[in-house]
């Protein structure tokens, strides 16, 4: 029997091939970067209202043994934790400025995936998530991924790049040809949930007030070339 696709987004990026590895450090304007594939996005998570102060583009390349991305985060104001060690996880981290990625490697497992947030002062947090258990997030679950930023105070944009080991998502190595699924956010801006503005690159169409981000069959492909 023909099994029918779970998934309703035809978002897709292109991550392209990296001849090395390297360490981020938070600059997504140096050589390795240019002349890939972008996706650009400025409106919520149900694809309805846009802002442009908060638009957001990102690129991704990949090795054998790790993802990379690249965020340009365009912003008014920065809402950050203050005072904090950013070595540290912290958890709720969603509740200020941050970017995320869900990242999805076995997609016939449409409620298992794994979420990756980095806020403008590089504090981080990670997260197994797994829709079939109780509670369906796991925050102990350490990917050790890599990240850095920067910020741009007289152009208001920050940065991020990220390196995540593919061993740690469950994929032996990346290939040429392969997808996966995957979303896009960002939580921007100050002011309480009703104030602030919550992106997706593929809309969740969420109507739930607590959930907009968590609509796994609403991500978008990622293809490695």
């Amino acid at each position: 029997m023909e099994q029918t696709n779970p998934y309703l987004s035809e978002a897709e990026i292109v991550s392209s091939f990296s001849a090395e590895d390297f360490v981020p450090d938070g600059n997504p304007d140096k050589r390795v970067w240019q002349g890939t594939d972008r996706v650009v996005f400025d409106h919520d998570w149900m694809g309805e209202r846009h802002f442009p102060e908060s638009e957001t583009q990102v690129a991704s390349l990949w090795t054998p043994s790790y993802f990379y991305f690249a965020f340009w985060c365009r912003y008014t104001d920065l809402n950050l934790y203050e005072g904090e060690d950013p070595a540290a996880q912290k958890y709720g981290l969603w509740d200020r400025d941050v970017a995320e990625i869900f990242l999805n490697p076995c997609p016939e497992r449409v409620n298992h995936y794994f979420e990756f947030e980095v806020a403008p002062n590089n504090q981080w947090v990670d997260l197994e998530i797994d829709f079939d258990k109780d509670p369906f997030y796991d925050h102990t679950w350490d990917s050790n991924f890599r990240h850095a930023t920067r910020i741009d105070p007289a152009a208001r944009i920050w940065t991020l790049e990220m390196q995540i080991p593919a061993a740690s998502v469950n994929v032996p190595l990346i290939r040429s040809g392969w997808e996966c699924r995957i979303n896009f956010y960002r939580c921007d801006g100050p002011g309480d949930d009703t104030q602030r503005r919550f992106l997706a690159w593929s809309p969740t169409l969420c109507t739930g007030a607590s959930e907009y981000f968590h609509v796994p069959a609403r991500f978008g492909r990622i293809r490695f070339e």
